[in-house]
């Protein structure tokens, strides 16, 4: 399993526009392929900043996740309504270690 957290700030003024883009890239990735968990997540004291923690099957459902449609025009509407570049960071699953819980 891959797991990446996405850490998104947005401007103030564009976190509305921001909610409903994600929205539509959440359900989009939910159904796709080889995905896992998508789940997207607003800061409880700052309603500025995100989460996405994405939880795929392989490498390769990663890479296709990529290349949708959905991805595609998320990526290019959010990109000027982020304050600062986002930031994905890969982590290693430690538990549950057995596969087939996942």
């Amino acid at each position: 399993m891959i797991v990446t957290c996405v850490y998104v700030h947005v401007k103030p003024e564009a976190v509305e526009s921001f909610i409903k883009a994600s929205n539509e890239n959440h359900l989009g990735s939910v159904s796709e392929p080889g995905n896992l968990r998508f789940d997207f997540v607003q800061q409880a004291d700052d309603p500025c900043r995100f989460m996405f923690y994405e939880a795929y099957e392989s490498e390769d459902a990663v890479s296709a996740h990529k290349m949708t449609p959905h991805y595609k025009k998320w990526r290019d509407t959010v990109a000027d309504m982020m304050a600062e570049p986002r930031k994905g960071v890969r982590y290693n699953i430690l538990q549950p270690d057995d596969p087939s819980k996942w």
